[in-house]
């Protein structure tokens, strides 16, 4: 068998495999979520009733809000959406401000919405002083946190949604040098005496924030009604299909449907389109996350809940929970709680707010492999302090675990290059019989003792490993932005002066050039034209990727130069 041809099949299968999970990802997302018919079992209707064909102007409506949803027949309602998002301007008049040393936000006192949210520690380039703005209520990004109350079945009193009107006491609130944490209380109370106080309470050094919800009745009638809490957010049409990585819905904990426990399951905006979701849980966390970033509903890891989303109009989603139904007599107060995470996916921080938050950090299908690389490229950071050097370090102690594998199949290439000229003269010899050609051939293999397959082995072998280390490298937050050396500032963008992709190609193109040379002169071709290729497509790649690719092409040519010289000159047989 020619072993050029099998090389070049194996590189194409490995293109293909990439770009095959790379489709289903971006096609179909995860397993289809198991989901629920629609309550009203009928014409598609936004969360909150309103019909599909309602005004779709822009305009924030006041339209009445029902203070009784759809029923699942245990005493839970379902909480409502908005026929359209509300866009209030961005003034601090009108906004609840608070800065802490990592977020800063802005609540709504409509509801109590968390509506815009800074990360002040993650600019949006690197030469920027522009934050990036996660939460957003513009109208090419809506993404917002909403919580509020509903009644239970049979109750008709008016409760406060995320679209009530709150009394915030302040405007402003910021975090100074002698605290740790804000508390933000925003208040709300109906004529006879049913008082809502909303609580977000945010701490220093950290993107998690406390929300409490007390509800104190000095009304003469009991109130039964349960929270809700939900994130809002548009499907975004921003994607780069060369470098995908999952925006969507993710829901994990105990499923008590499924009777197991479910630590990560995608629940992509189709699926939210196609059908709603109702699930009773208990414990665990329900986010929206994207390539960096992500925003989470962590209710507790004992709390009995209902997951749900909703498709709603101009291609919004909602994705959340219900909390258990409460009875609140005359005189006496309840308190909901539970916590939002608004920031980056960095993993210490991940797993120190909830279990298996950290999952959100997608490494896809090789995960097993990826958090073992992840941890050792992290180990080197902490040595070098650059995460481009530590990118080469981890490069070359994959290369040295690999080195017997490798040495087995460039000592196979070495000596098919060796005996390339007798091959030629076989297939010369026998060019109009195939049969004798390849008997010829394989009699050729057992002389020598050359196994033609042995160059190809030992790269399947690696392939895993480097699929999993492209996506640390792809994934990882900890390494947007950060330099590595000279021209290249940025390891998560493109190199603006596409050196590293020509080095990469001229490697490739050397490594071509130490293999056997093919006897098919259109196969050849092909195997020339490759480097050429390659090095346009890796000019699109973030800086990080292509630096360890060209890293370890340059380790491979100098253990393939190495031990083809030693069989060449006869010092190794």
């Amino acid at each position: 068998m020619d072993l050029q041809k099998t090389l070049l099949w194996v590189a194409l299968a490995l293109v293909l495999v990439l770009l095959w999970v790379e489709w289903q990802e971006f096609q179909y997302g995860d397993e289809a979520v198991a989901t629920e018919s629609r309550p009203d079992g009928g014409t598609e209707r936004s969360a909150d009733g309103a019909d599909a064909d309602a005004d779709a102007d822009g305009e924030d409506e006041d339209e009445e809000v029902p203070t009784a949803l759809a029923d699942d027949g245990n005493g839970e309602s379902l909480p409502e959406g908005d026929a359209e998002p509300s866009t209030p301007a961005d003034s601090g008049e009108e906004a609840v401000t608070v800065r802490t040393d990592l977020l800063e936000i802005a609540i709504d006192p409509r509801g109590g919405t968390i509506r815009r949210a800074d990360l002040l520690a993650h600019t949006v380039t690197r030469d920027s002083d522009e934050p990036v703005r996660l939460l957003d209520t513009s109208r090419s990004r809506y993404f917002v946190l909403q919580n509020g109350l509903i009644n239970a079945r049979g109750m008709e009193q008016e409760v406060p949604t995320h679209r009530a009107e709150f009394t915030p006491e302040r405007r402003e609130y910021a975090l100074d040098e002698d605290s740790d944490e804000i508390r933000v209380p925003l208040r709300w109370e109906r004529e006879d005496g049913l008082v809502v106080t909303k609580t977000y309470t945010f701490h220093r050094d950290s993107y998690k924030v406390d929300v409490e919800v007390e509800v104190t009745n000095r009304a003469e009638e009991a109130w039964r009604g349960q929270l809700y809490s939900q994130i809002q957010r548009n499907r975004d049409t921003r994607e780069s299909f060369l470098l995908y990585t999952y925006t969507g819905g993710v829901l994990s904990g105990y499923n008590e449907s499924a009777d197991e426990r479910q630590p990560y399951r995608k629940i992509d905006f189709d699926d939210m389109a196609d059908q709603a979701l109702r699930r009773p849980m208990t414990g665990g966390w329900t986010a929206m996350i994207e390539h960096y970033f992500l925003a989470a509903i962590l209710p507790g890891e004992d709390a009995e809940l209902t997951a749900y989303t909703r498709s709603l109009e101009n291609d919004r989603f909602l994705l959340g929970y219900t909390f258990p139904v409460r009875e609140v007599g005359p005189g006496e107060s309840t308190t909901y709680q539970h916590r939002y995470f608004v920031g980056p996916k960095e993993q210490d921080r991940l797993e120190e707010a909830a279990p298996d938050l950290d999952l959100t950090v997608d490494y896809g299908f090789l995960t097993i492999l990826a958090r073992p690389l992840y941890w050792l490229l992290d180990l080197f950071h902490g040595l070098t302090g650059n995460w481009g050097w530590s990118i080469i370090m981890l490069t070359l102690l994959i290369k040295l675990a690999f080195f017997h594998l490798s040495a087995k199949s460039y000592r196979s290439m070495a000596h098919m290059r060796r005996v390339a000229p007798r091959l030629k003269e076989i297939k010369e010899k026998y060019a109009d019989d195939r049969q004798r050609m390849n008997q010829a051939m394989m009699d050729l293999y057992k002389t020598e003792k050359i196994n033609p397959l042995g160059g190809c082995l030992p790269i399947l072998v690696q392939i895993p490993v480097f699929i999993a280390l492209y996506w640390v490298l792809l994934e990882s937050v900890e390494l947007r932005h950060a330099p590595w050396w000279g021209w290249i500032q940025d390891l998560t963008s493109p190199d603006p002066w596409f050196i590293l992709p020509i080095i990469m190609g001229a490697s490739m193109l050397l490594q071509f050039k130490l293999n056997p040379a093919p006897m098919d002169p259109v196969q050849e071709k092909v195997m020339m034209i490759m480097p050429f290729v390659l090095t346009i497509f890796f000019a699109f790649f973030p800086a990080g990727l292509v630096l360890y690719w060209t890293t370890n092409n340059i380790l491979s040519i100098a253990q393939q130069w190495w031990i083809t010289r030693r069989i060449e000159s006869g010092e190794e047989k």
